[in-house]
């Protein structure tokens, strides 16, 4: 069966400017971040799903095609690409979460996030390849051959050197042992007094350095970052249209802020999105899925799936978590897992919120608000920015249980 991440990739590197293949991937790896309160909440029980349920909508994401990448944790693949040969008959590409780097660490009551972050891996290339430390060459070629790399940089010497020699260590590992990455970098989760003024600039400037002394076999199939806006994403793919970059989705936010992030981000030069949250966080998420596929193939508009996903939610009896009118507001996304990082806005490219969906999360009085009540960023000072991201991850482990 061939892999349609192989062919769009394939695609994109013939003709980068005028393919218009777009990679999607179902991130279900939190359970290396989250623990307990990674399955999320179910929307019709409002019980919160165990591991099983959870690799169960794995299962049924994969089943329905309409994902490039089906992301897991070692221990998930192991049972589904492994043992049930999930894949095997599937365009769908099995890729695992190579490494977990403290910051992603969530732990309930861990402090890990509030410190700079620091390479560390769990999973071994050959177990995620087939499972065991030391495979035959037939194992080997059981598992998963794709993984999710990640970074978090944050403009310290003292944590930023140890982080970029591990990923040299990973990747001259991972050519030995013919196995492809994908690079994700996320935005500093506590860089203190040293936090880059341009954000989007000092992502793209590292990304783009870090790579300049890397040859062809050891470089990552493609990027997966935060969306910084039109400038950062447009100055990526004119510096090197070979890099293909893919965004991260961030916090669950409203539908219209994963909809509208994806043909944001898509018409500013992105070829993949990673979502994780926002897929299994929505009340119905094969339907969620559906149209984030047909965004992403330019099918329909992001107002119009919005519509239309209520709709479908109709159908299936599921209630909704908010009214049409609020889903279709824009709000403000944690762009890392801990809340630590920066936060992603559309508001300001697209037509104003009015009284957004963030209102349901209490805010403190302390933070400074726009005359609709929502967070006014122009106002906040760093520290304020964290404090409200980190209010948005919480927010999101408390409706998975957490």
């Amino acid at each position: 069966m061939i892999k349609s991440l192989d062919q769009k990739i394939a695609n994109i590197r013939a003709n980068p400017s005028g393919a218009k293949d777009f990679i999607l991937a179902d991130a279900k790896d939190a359970d290396m971040a989250a623990g307990l309160a990674a399955p999320g909440i179910d929307a019709l029980t409002r019980k919160v799903r165990s591991l099983a349920e959870f690799r169960d909508q794995m299962r049924q994401v994969t089943r329905q095609g309409l994902v490039d990448i089906m992301l897991m944790s070692a221990s998930s693949s192991e049972m589904l690409t492994i043992h049930e040969r999930l894949f095997e008959n599937s365009h769908i590409t099995p890729a695992c979460r190579a490494n977990d780097t403290t910051d992603i660490h969530l732990m309930a009551g861990g402090t890990y996030p509030t410190s700079p972050s620091r390479p560390f891996r769990t999973a071994t290339i050959e177990q995620i390849q087939s499972g065991r430390v030391n495979p035959t060459p037939e194992q080997r070629r059981l598992g998963a051959n794709l993984g999710l790399y990640s970074i978090t940089p944050n403009n310290n010497i003292e944590f930023d050197y140890p982080t970029l020699e591990a990923y040299k260590e990973f990747r001259i590992e991972a050519e030995q042992k013919g196995f492809r990455h994908f690079l994700e970098v996320f935005d500093p989760n506590a860089c203190g007094t040293a936090c880059p003024a341009d954000l989007g600039r000092f992502i793209n400037d590292l990304i783009v350095r870090l790579l300049a002394g890397v040859p062809s076999s050891g470089r990552p199939v493609f990027l997966k970052i935060a969306y910084h806006g039109p400038k950062a994403m447009e100055e990526l793919v004119n510096y090197d249209p070979l890099l293909i970059p893919g965004i991260l989705g961030g916090s669950s936010g409203t539908t219209y802020d994963a909809f509208k992030l994806l043909e944001e981000a898509k018409k500013y030069g992105a070829r993949a999105a990673l979502y994780g949250r926002k897929i299994n966080n929505s009340e119905h998420q094969l339907t969620f899925i559906k149209y984030l596929r047909a965004i992403a193939d330019a099918q329909i508009t992001a107002e119009e799936a919005v519509k239309a996903y209520h709709g479908e939610l109709e159908k299936l009896k599921i209630p909704p978590y908010r009214p049409l009118k609020d889903d279709m507001q824009l709000t403000d996304t944690a762009t890392s897992y801990s809340g630590g990082g920066s936060t992603v806005s559309l508001s300001g490219a697209t037509k104003p919120a009015q009284k957004t969906a963030t209102a349901v999360i209490a805010q403190p009085a302390a933070l400074p608000k726009k005359s609709d009540g929502s967070a006014d960023f122009s106002k906040m000072t760093p520290a304020q920015k964290v404090a409200y991201s980190r209010q948005r991850i919480r927010a999101d482990l408390s409706r998975s249980g957490a």
